[in-house]
């Protein structure tokens, strides 16, 4: 996989696609939180959002195919695991775990991500975490029991909401596994379309099945005071929050990879926290900042001590499915992308 680096002219692009994407998730969580309040269920947003972010991707994805339907036979396994992995998992993690605890507290847990792919890496693989490493992980969990307030007086987090931000955190990092694969041919655009298609049917089944409630509402959801239809939210969710966010994340994780998009997508977290205090009022106390500095510089120690093997961490995605294709196919998906 190439990647470029702070003085390829393409690095700039690329962290600006990242950024974009990065902005995009970032209001989910807080859209979400308008419409929790006003009795929908976190699986009634997430169907809807993966939904509608699917059929505005759908007619893109069929242009840009260019007739090319062998990269889709030949790509499912990888579409298969974006779509229940890196999509479903986070989805339904954040929007259940905002029900008990803040949008940036879920996120800044969901954003141990890297950590948990170095761990995953070295039970897998062997990849043994530097000293930098161990020293970043040992800081972001300090950091985390302080954005969880572990030490105020009383229960101050709730566990339930903990449980499904590590839920989220699972397919946080699958989802940079998979952006980052780049060497299939397949367009970014196609394989966030049949991602959102594979979640949507997926989520169905758990809707059908009675897994996780479904409930929705057509009370208007409130933001900053002002009342906006339910429809407004959903919208923005659909096209916003998932089409555009999984299509720019594909894009900044091929030019980036993996390691350096997952250190840029970190601004989610700063782009929840500020929309999520400006819409919804959820304004963190000093003690949880001070966390979520440290939650955030823990996870550049992790992203610093890796090693260089690392940047190849999208071969990582053959273990979800990601399966590479034979030297032949590659270089046909190659030419018929020029």
């Amino acid at each position: 996989m190439v990647t470029v680096r702070p003085h390829d002219p393409s690095f700039g692009i690329g962290l600006s696609i990242a950024l974009l994407s990065s902005f995009c998730f970032g209001m989910a969580g807080t859209l979400a939180a308008g419409l929790l309040q006003v009795g929908w269920s976190p699986l009634g947003i997430v169907i809807p959002r993966v939904g509608i972010g699917s059929l505005a991707m759908l007619g893109p994805a069929i242009i840009a195919l260019k007739g090319r339907w062998h990269i889709v036979r030949e790509n499912w396994k990888l579409m298969v695991g974006y779509g229940l992995f890196a999509i479903v998992m986070p989805q339904i993690g954040h929007f259940n775990a905002v029900q008990y605890v803040q949008v940036s507290q879920g996120l800044l847990i969901q954003f141990l991500a890297p950590i948990a792919i170095v761990i995953w890496l070295w039970i897998r693989r062997g990849e043994r975490p530097s000293i930098r490493t161990v020293l970043g992980s040992l800081v972001a969990i300090g950091g985390l029991l302080l954005v969880l307030e572990v030490f105020a007086g009383g229960a101050a987090f709730d566990i339930r909401g903990v449980a499904w931000s590590i839920f989220a955190m699972v397919g946080n990092a699958a989802y940079f596994v998979f952006s980052a694969e780049n060497r299939i041919g397949l367009p970014p655009i196609v394989l966030a379309a049949g991602g959102t298609t594979v979640a949507t049917l997926g989520l169905g089944v758990v809707a059908v099945i009675g897994l996780l409630p479904f409930e929705t509402s057509t009370a208007p959801a409130n933001y900053v005071g002002i009342d906006v239809p339910w429809w407004l939210p959903i919208v923005a969710l659909g096209v916003l929050s998932s089409g555009m966010s999984y299509v720019t994340g594909i894009m900044g994780g091929r030019l980036l990879g993996a390691r350096l998009s997952s250190f840029v997508g970190l601004a989610e977290v700063l782009f929840a926290t500020i929309l999520a205090a400006v819409l919804v009022a959820q304004l963190p106390a000093i003690g949880q900042m001070v966390g979520a500095v440290l939650v955030l510089a823990g996870v550049i120690l992790v992203k610093l001590g890796e090693s260089p093997a690392a940047e190849g961490i999208a071969d990582a995605g053959k273990d979800f499915g990601a399966e590479a294709l034979p030297p032949t196919r590659r270089a046909r998906g190659a030419r018929a992308e020029q």
